[in-house]
């Protein structure tokens, strides 16, 4: 029979020797790595994640998913293996804070960078508004919508639980702004739709000091002060009133930009027709119209236009001759006029908006990705005040 002690001899191994083994061959393990963990023990308000340290790590519920959780069982299965982000080193227990939502966080921003990238359109049910726009949610993420790029009759306030077509506006994880445009989106589809120099019938929706915002079908159209008449107009106001309808040609179609430039100014049929004798220029404008499409297609040929047939009115002839001559420049001109203007409203409108909203949505992401952060240092009770902030902003969906 062998005897006990003299195998505790010949091995030599103390238990202070097993310990130390284990020190040298821990893994260490940092804030930002991903690292693999089997899920042990689900808690009421978090989980015990063995991923291999000396100490059990664990995930708090509100880490465990870019979207609102109830309840861990939601989201992690007993001796489910998964991949999980080391949010926080470890505290005085030697215990790791881990987080799903930060993977799923980073990884929806690469997915959204990818979409604007493809210029592609999504959809997305509008869960809240603000005096400012509307808020979404994109991949997880919170989306704003700025006022100025929401085309729709319906009241902002009835928009929560629309789902909308947009397209991106920004896209900037750094700075937490993820901004989206519904214009945009149908200005795209109906562009498929319309031409340069095509004739369409809209309703005056605002007037501005430099130029009316026309409703085509349902998107809309800005007809600059400059290409309202060859005659010069103090004001949009004289020429037209909120509800009136109008005959325009698209001079200009930026789908990049969302924008449909408009003109009354290429339909009149001599200088100041629209601002002396409206009626004249609808009736003629389809005329004039194939006109100007003649002209726009010999420039792009490199031809010079055909000489005009003389007029009864010479003056008028050679204004006409004189405006087909630069009516490509100017309509280049007119897209730039234009873009500024619109960049000006965009900017006005914007700015308060945006800096209102890009406060919320960022305080909304922000405070929560903030808080990722100091998480390293904070309790488990700290995390928790952050998963209140997520539902309050969350109750409105």
């Amino acid at each position: 029979m062998v005897n006990q002690n003299t195998i505790a001899k010949d091995i030599g191994f103390t238990h202070e020797d097993f310990a130390a083994l284990l020190d040298k061959y821990d893994y260490h393990f940092s804030p930002g790595d991903t690292v693999a963990g089997t899920v042990f023990s689900l808690e009421p308000r978090g989980a015990l994640i063995d991923i291999g340290a000396k100490t059990a790590a664990y995930i708090p519920i509100q880490e465990m998913s870019i979207n609102r959780v109830d309840s861990p069982e939601e989201v992690l299965q007993s001796n489910e293996t998964r991949e999980f982000f080391i949010l926080t080193d470890e505290n005085e227990d030697g215990q790791l804070t881990l987080s799903i939502r930060r993977i799923e966080y980073m990884r929806a921003w690469e997915r959204v960078r990818q979409l604007q990238a493809e210029d592609a359109t999504v959809r997305s049910q509008v869960f809240a508004t603000n005096r400012g726009g509307a808020l979404v949610r994109i991949e997880g993420l919170r989306g704003f919508i700025p006022g100025s790029h929401i085309s729709t009759r319906t009241a902002k306030e009835d928009l929560v639980g629309q789902e909308l077509p947009l397209k991106f506006l920004e896209v900037d994880e750094d700075r937490n702004r993820l901004v989206l445009s519904h214009r945009r989106a149908l200005v795209e589809r109906k562009m498929n739709r319309l031409e340069v120099g095509e004739v369409v019938v809209g309703t005056v929706r605002g007037i501005k000091p430099y130029g009316a915002f026309i409703d085509i079908g349902g998107v809309s159209g800005l007809l600059h002060i400059s290409e309202i008449s060859h005659d010069h107009i103090d004001t949009p106001h004289s020429v037209f009133n909120v509800n009136d309808e109008v005959k325009v040609m698209i001079i200009d179609l930026d789908a990049e930009r969302g924008r449909i430039s408009l003109s009354t100014k290429q339909l009149e049929p001599e200088p100041g027709d629209m601002v002396k004798n409206r009626q004249l220029v609808y009736d003629k404008a389809e005329e004039m119209a194939a006109k100007f499409r003649e002209q726009m297609m010999a420039a792009q040929q490199g031809q010079q236009p055909e000489a005009a047939q003389p007029t009864p009115n010479t003056e008028a002839a050679e204004a006409t001759e004189t405006t087909e001559v630069t009516e490509a420049a100017e309509a280049t001109e007119t897209t730039e006029v234009t873009e500024a203007a619109e960049a000006t409203e965009t900017t006005e409108v914007t700015e308060a908006t945006e800096a209102t909203e890009t406060t919320e949505v960022t305080e909304a992401t922000e405070a929560t990705e903030t808080t990722e952060v100091t998480e390293a240092t904070a309790t488990t009770e700290a995390t928790e005040t952050t998963e209140t902030t997520e539902e309050l902003a969350s109750a409105q969906e």
